[in-house]
């Protein structure tokens, strides 16, 4: 447990349902072939206490799960790097900015989508307006994470996808945890988030984008890919 805040953030935040406590939890770097069950019993057994949220990044569910492939591991096609050309590059990542990130979208998510996505995008953007390409992409590609150079190695030279069935997931550690806490999924950045899946209902979906939206985790190599919600 990390009982100071990630640099740059705040421990706690208040928003219009109340003050809350945003606790991270500090780990080892999680690895592909790890268990994420084994990593929530490690450090986060301990951590949590009953009325909390249990959050975890949607980035070690999917590394747990197999989908993290190193960059020599991806070979774009021409497609991918034509398109990958045009993205904006954000502050907060690469998205899907590099031919690598844009492959695996156009694998996840289908050529033709992308394709969709893409020419929406172009025409609306003409117009001033922005992010009609994820909109329409939807959340896989919202979800896939390339490389940037403040990501913890060996994380800095791979591309991770979005995690399979993040409700399934949210749903068996809070089982782990003997229902003492919700625990929901979460892909948080520093301009925004989602909740992936989460054994909460919508409106509790939406306090907690609220409650997370400075991401209070970081966005580099703080390798602290979980945390807890307490109200205070």
């Amino acid at each position: 447990m990390n009982d100071t805040p990630n640099d740059g953030k705040a421990l706690s935040v208040t928003i219009d349902a109340g003050t809350f406590k945003r606790i991270p939890i500090r780990t080892r770097v999680v690895m592909p072939g790890d268990d994420l069950d084994a990593v929530v019993d490690e450090y986060a057994q301990g951590v949590v206490q009953p009325g909390d949220i249990l959050f975890v990044t949607e980035k070690i569910v999917a590394i747990t799960q197999g989908r993290s492939y190193t960059l020599d591991e991806i070979h774009p096609r021409r497609l991918a790097r034509f398109l990958s050309r045009y993205v904006t590059k954000t502050s907060y990542g690469i998205g899907l900015g590099m031919p690598e990130t844009m492959e695996m979208a156009l694998r996840e998510c289908g050529t033709p989508r992308i394709l969709f996505a893409a020419a929406v995008s172009a025409v609306t953007k003409l117009f001033g307006r922005r992010g009609d390409f994820y909109r329409i992409a939807g959340d896989r590609a919202r979800a896939i994470d390339g490389p940037t150079s403040g990501t913890i190695p060996p994380y800095d030279n791979a591309v991770v996808l979005g995690p399979t069935e993040p409700d399934a997931v949210a749903t068996r550690i809070k089982a782990q945890l003997g229902e003492i806490a919700e625990v929901a999924v979460v892909d948080i950045n520093d301009i925004g988030g989602n909740i992936l899946g989460s054994t909460l209902d919508k409106a509790g979906e939406q306090r907690l984008v609220r409650i997370l939206a400075d991401n209070p985790l970081g966005q580099g190599t703080q390798s602290t890919p979980m945390g807890v919600i307490r109200k205070d």
